[in-house]
Protein backbone atom coordinates (compact mmCIF):
# COMPACT_ATOMS: atom_id res chain seq x y z
CA UNK A 1 0.00 0.00 0.00
CA UNK A 2 1.24 3.28 -1.08
CA UNK A 3 1.25 5.99 1.85
CA UNK A 4 1.86 9.70 1.19
CA UNK A 5 2.93 12.35 3.54
CA UNK A 6 2.94 16.00 2.94
CA UNK A 7 6.09 17.42 1.30
CA UNK A 8 7.02 20.73 2.80
CA UNK A 9 9.38 21.38 -0.06
CA UNK A 10 6.26 20.72 -2.57
CA UNK A 11 3.89 23.15 -0.29
CA UNK A 12 1.23 20.21 0.28
CA UNK A 13 -1.30 20.67 2.51
CA UNK A 14 -3.64 17.72 1.89
CA UNK A 15 -7.92 18.11 2.03
CA UNK A 16 -8.98 15.76 4.36
CA UNK A 17 -12.46 17.09 4.04
CA UNK A 18 -14.57 15.44 1.24
CA UNK A 19 -17.42 17.42 1.39
CA UNK A 20 -15.45 20.55 0.15
CA UNK A 21 -13.51 18.87 -2.22
CA UNK A 22 -17.09 17.47 -3.56
CA UNK A 23 -17.93 21.71 -3.54
CA UNK A 24 -14.89 22.11 -5.45
CA UNK A 25 -15.30 19.60 -8.04
CA UNK A 26 -19.04 21.24 -8.00
CA UNK A 27 -17.20 24.60 -9.52
CA UNK A 28 -16.87 23.36 -12.85
CA UNK A 29 -20.69 21.94 -13.42
CA UNK A 30 -21.50 24.44 -15.46
CA UNK A 31 -18.34 23.23 -18.09
CA UNK A 32 -19.23 19.28 -17.75
CA UNK A 33 -17.92 17.99 -21.26
CA UNK A 34 -14.78 19.98 -21.68
CA UNK A 35 -11.74 18.28 -20.75
CA UNK A 36 -10.59 19.30 -17.12
CA UNK A 37 -6.20 19.77 -16.19
CA UNK A 38 -6.50 19.20 -12.49
CA UNK A 39 -3.08 21.06 -10.69
CA UNK A 40 -1.38 18.69 -7.96
CA UNK A 41 -4.44 16.39 -7.41
CA UNK A 42 -1.78 15.03 -4.36
CA UNK A 43 -4.12 12.23 -2.30
CA UNK A 44 -7.01 12.83 -5.29
CA UNK A 45 -9.51 13.27 -2.80
CA UNK A 46 -10.67 15.69 -5.25
CA UNK A 47 -10.07 14.02 -7.86
CA UNK A 48 -12.47 11.12 -7.16
CA UNK A 49 -15.09 14.03 -7.31
CA UNK A 50 -14.10 15.21 -10.81
CA UNK A 51 -14.36 11.63 -11.81
CA UNK A 52 -17.88 11.09 -10.24
CA UNK A 53 -19.08 14.26 -12.17
CA UNK A 54 -18.05 12.45 -15.57
CA UNK A 55 -15.24 14.97 -16.37
CA UNK A 56 -13.09 14.19 -19.06
CA UNK A 57 -9.82 14.29 -16.94
CA UNK A 58 -6.35 14.22 -16.83
CA UNK A 59 -3.80 15.36 -14.09
CA UNK A 60 -0.82 17.14 -13.58
CA UNK A 61 1.49 15.61 -10.64
CA UNK A 62 5.33 16.57 -9.95
CA UNK A 63 5.08 14.12 -6.49
CA UNK A 64 6.70 10.95 -7.56
CA UNK A 65 4.75 9.52 -4.45
CA UNK A 66 1.55 10.90 -5.86
CA UNK A 67 1.83 9.30 -9.22
CA UNK A 68 2.33 5.77 -7.62
CA UNK A 69 -0.85 6.22 -5.32
CA UNK A 70 -2.84 7.83 -8.38
CA UNK A 71 -1.75 4.73 -10.44
CA UNK A 72 -3.02 2.08 -7.89
CA UNK A 73 -6.33 4.10 -6.76
CA UNK A 74 -7.83 5.62 -9.34
CA UNK A 75 -7.79 3.43 -12.88
CA UNK A 76 -9.81 5.87 -14.81
CA UNK A 77 -6.54 8.08 -15.11
CA UNK A 78 -4.55 5.78 -16.87
CA UNK A 79 -2.53 7.24 -19.30
CA UNK A 80 -3.74 10.84 -18.16
CA UNK A 81 -1.15 11.27 -15.67
CA UNK A 82 1.39 14.08 -16.65
CA UNK A 83 4.35 13.84 -14.09
CA UNK A 84 5.20 17.34 -14.96
CA UNK A 85 5.64 21.15 -13.57
CA UNK A 86 2.54 22.38 -14.67
CA UNK A 87 4.10 25.82 -14.81
CA UNK A 88 6.83 24.61 -17.26
CA UNK A 89 4.15 22.28 -19.35
CA UNK A 90 3.19 23.74 -23.30
CA UNK A 91 -0.35 23.29 -22.69
CA UNK A 92 -1.34 24.03 -26.37
CA UNK A 93 -0.21 20.28 -26.71
CA UNK A 94 -2.61 18.56 -24.06
CA UNK A 95 -5.90 19.49 -25.98
CA UNK A 96 -7.04 20.29 -29.06
CA UNK A 97 -10.62 22.26 -28.16
CA UNK A 98 -11.19 24.43 -24.51
CA UNK A 99 -10.34 23.23 -21.35
CA UNK A 100 -10.51 23.82 -17.55
CA UNK A 101 -8.13 23.90 -15.31
CA UNK A 102 -8.40 23.52 -11.55
CA UNK A 103 -6.64 22.01 -8.28
CA UNK A 104 -6.20 22.71 -4.53
CA UNK A 105 -2.76 25.08 -5.70
CA UNK A 106 -0.08 25.25 -3.24
CA UNK A 107 0.26 28.42 -1.99
CA UNK A 108 3.56 29.65 -3.12
CA UNK A 109 2.76 29.51 -6.56
CA UNK A 110 -0.64 30.02 -7.03
CA UNK A 111 -0.40 33.69 -8.67
CA UNK A 112 2.34 31.89 -11.13
CA UNK A 113 -0.80 29.13 -11.62
CA UNK A 114 -3.04 32.37 -12.46
CA UNK A 115 -0.52 33.95 -14.84
CA UNK A 116 0.02 30.54 -16.62
CA UNK A 117 -3.64 30.22 -16.97
CA UNK A 118 -3.78 33.83 -18.70
CA UNK A 119 -1.25 33.13 -21.27
CA UNK A 120 -3.73 30.36 -22.04
CA UNK A 121 -6.56 32.33 -21.97
CA UNK A 122 -7.51 31.16 -25.36
CA UNK A 123 -7.97 28.08 -24.46
CA UNK A 124 -8.56 28.53 -20.80
CA UNK A 125 -12.56 28.78 -20.41
CA UNK A 126 -12.46 28.10 -16.28
CA UNK A 127 -10.59 28.02 -13.33
CA UNK A 128 -11.19 27.08 -10.45
CA UNK A 129 -10.06 25.79 -7.23
CA UNK A 130 -8.57 26.60 -3.24
CA UNK A 131 -5.90 29.28 -2.89
CA UNK A 132 -4.72 31.41 0.15
CA UNK A 133 -7.55 33.57 1.33
CA UNK A 134 -5.80 36.65 1.26
CA UNK A 135 -4.56 36.37 -2.43
CA UNK A 136 -8.14 35.39 -3.23
CA UNK A 137 -9.91 37.97 -1.69
CA UNK A 138 -6.74 40.24 -3.79
CA UNK A 139 -7.92 37.94 -7.15
CA UNK A 140 -11.93 39.17 -6.52
CA UNK A 141 -11.25 42.53 -6.11
CA UNK A 142 -13.47 44.78 -7.61
CA UNK A 143 -11.03 46.97 -9.81
CA UNK A 144 -10.60 50.30 -7.98
CA UNK A 145 -11.10 48.50 -4.47
CA UNK A 146 -8.20 48.91 -2.11
CA UNK A 147 -7.73 45.18 -1.87
CA UNK A 148 -6.42 45.47 -6.16
CA UNK A 149 -3.58 45.09 -7.25
CA UNK A 150 -1.21 43.37 -9.90
CA UNK A 151 -2.69 40.01 -10.35
CA UNK A 152 -6.51 41.50 -10.34
CA UNK A 153 -5.50 44.14 -12.68
CA UNK A 154 -4.33 41.56 -15.19
CA UNK A 155 -6.61 38.88 -14.41
CA UNK A 156 -9.75 41.03 -14.52
CA UNK A 157 -9.11 42.10 -18.54
CA UNK A 158 -10.14 38.71 -19.70
CA UNK A 159 -11.83 36.93 -16.95
CA UNK A 160 -15.09 37.47 -14.62
CA UNK A 161 -13.63 35.76 -10.40
CA UNK A 162 -15.61 34.83 -8.22
CA UNK A 163 -14.88 34.28 -4.57
CA UNK A 164 -17.20 31.66 -3.69
CA UNK A 165 -16.28 30.40 -0.01
CA UNK A 166 -13.87 30.58 2.86
CA UNK A 167 -12.10 27.31 3.87
CA UNK A 168 -10.64 26.62 7.39
CA UNK A 169 -6.90 25.53 8.17
CA UNK A 170 -8.22 22.70 10.49
CA UNK A 171 -9.48 20.75 7.39
CA UNK A 172 -5.82 19.89 6.23
CA UNK A 173 -2.95 17.28 6.63
CA UNK A 174 -0.46 19.58 8.13
CA UNK A 175 -2.88 22.27 8.92
CA UNK A 176 -1.71 25.57 6.75
CA UNK A 177 -1.50 28.48 9.08
CA UNK A 178 -3.71 30.71 7.46
CA UNK A 179 -7.61 30.29 5.90
CA UNK A 180 -7.66 29.09 2.32
CA UNK A 181 -10.55 29.95 0.30
CA UNK A 182 -12.18 28.79 -3.58
CA UNK A 183 -12.37 30.97 -6.26
CA UNK A 184 -13.69 30.63 -10.02
CA UNK A 185 -12.44 32.56 -13.09
CA UNK A 186 -14.74 32.58 -15.85
CA UNK A 187 -13.39 33.62 -19.55
CA UNK A 188 -15.13 36.40 -20.51
CA UNK A 189 -15.72 37.73 -24.04
CA UNK A 190 -13.03 40.21 -24.41
CA UNK A 191 -11.54 39.75 -27.59
CA UNK A 192 -8.41 42.22 -27.24
CA UNK A 193 -7.35 45.23 -24.69
CA UNK A 194 -7.44 48.49 -27.44
CA UNK A 195 -3.82 48.50 -26.59
CA UNK A 196 -0.44 47.07 -27.01
CA UNK A 197 -1.25 44.24 -24.47
CA UNK A 198 2.75 43.78 -23.64
CA UNK A 199 2.72 48.08 -22.71
CA UNK A 200 -0.62 47.32 -20.71
CA UNK A 201 1.21 44.78 -18.28
CA UNK A 202 4.48 47.33 -18.00
CA UNK A 203 2.11 50.07 -17.02
CA UNK A 204 -0.08 48.02 -14.49
CA UNK A 205 3.48 46.73 -13.00
CA UNK A 206 5.02 49.85 -12.72
CA UNK A 207 2.23 51.93 -11.25
CA UNK A 208 2.02 48.90 -7.99
CA UNK A 209 5.50 49.48 -7.79
CA UNK A 210 4.35 52.24 -5.17
CA UNK A 211 1.01 51.40 -4.95
CA UNK A 212 0.30 54.06 -2.25
CA UNK A 213 2.23 56.72 -3.86
CA UNK A 214 -0.17 58.93 -6.90
CA UNK A 215 0.40 57.67 -10.38
CA UNK A 216 2.12 60.65 -11.04
CA UNK A 217 4.51 59.48 -8.99
CA UNK A 218 4.77 55.37 -9.31
CA UNK A 219 4.80 56.04 -13.58
CA UNK A 220 7.97 58.09 -13.40
CA UNK A 221 10.72 54.87 -13.33
CA UNK A 222 8.52 54.64 -17.19
CA UNK A 223 7.74 58.70 -18.22
CA UNK A 224 10.34 60.64 -16.60
CA UNK A 225 10.01 63.24 -14.42
CA UNK A 226 9.10 65.66 -17.11
CA UNK A 227 5.93 63.92 -18.99
CA UNK A 228 3.57 67.01 -20.30
CA UNK A 229 1.01 64.15 -19.77
CA UNK A 230 0.69 64.75 -15.77
CA UNK A 231 -1.45 66.99 -15.58
CA UNK A 232 -4.01 64.93 -16.75
CA UNK A 233 -6.87 63.66 -14.02
CA UNK A 234 -6.05 60.36 -14.25
CA UNK A 235 -2.74 60.69 -12.88
CA UNK A 236 -3.81 62.48 -9.45
CA UNK A 237 -5.16 58.79 -9.28
CA UNK A 238 -3.41 56.07 -6.96
CA UNK A 239 -3.47 52.38 -9.27
CA UNK A 240 -5.51 50.58 -6.59
CA UNK A 241 -8.36 52.98 -7.66
CA UNK A 242 -8.06 52.61 -11.35
CA UNK A 243 -10.74 50.22 -13.22
CA UNK A 244 -9.90 48.25 -16.36
CA UNK A 245 -10.79 50.62 -18.96
CA UNK A 246 -8.21 53.07 -17.06
CA UNK A 247 -5.56 51.30 -17.11
CA UNK A 248 -6.06 51.07 -20.78
CA UNK A 249 -6.60 54.66 -21.13
CA UNK A 250 -2.95 55.07 -18.79
CA UNK A 251 -1.67 52.92 -21.34
CA UNK A 252 -2.71 54.28 -24.25
CA UNK A 253 -1.29 57.98 -23.11
CA UNK A 254 2.06 55.82 -22.08
CA UNK A 255 2.51 54.69 -25.61
CA UNK A 256 1.81 58.19 -27.13
CA UNK A 257 4.01 59.62 -25.12
CA UNK A 258 6.71 56.90 -25.94
CA UNK A 259 6.24 57.26 -29.33
CA UNK A 260 6.39 61.20 -29.24
CA UNK A 261 9.68 61.16 -26.80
Amino acid sequence: MTIIRPKKSLGQHFLKDSGIAQRIAETLSAHRGLPVLEVGPGTGVLTRFLIDEGHDLSVAEIDLDSVKYLEQYFPALSGRIYVDDFLKMKLEGLYSTKFCVIGNYPYYISSQIFFKVLDYREQVVCCSGMIQKEVAERLAAPPGSRRSGILSALIHPWYDVEYLFTVSEKVFDPPPRVKSAVIRMTRNNRTGLGCDEALYKKVVKTSFNQRRKTLRNSMKPLLGKDCPYFSLSIFDKRPEQLTVEQFIELTLITGKYLKER
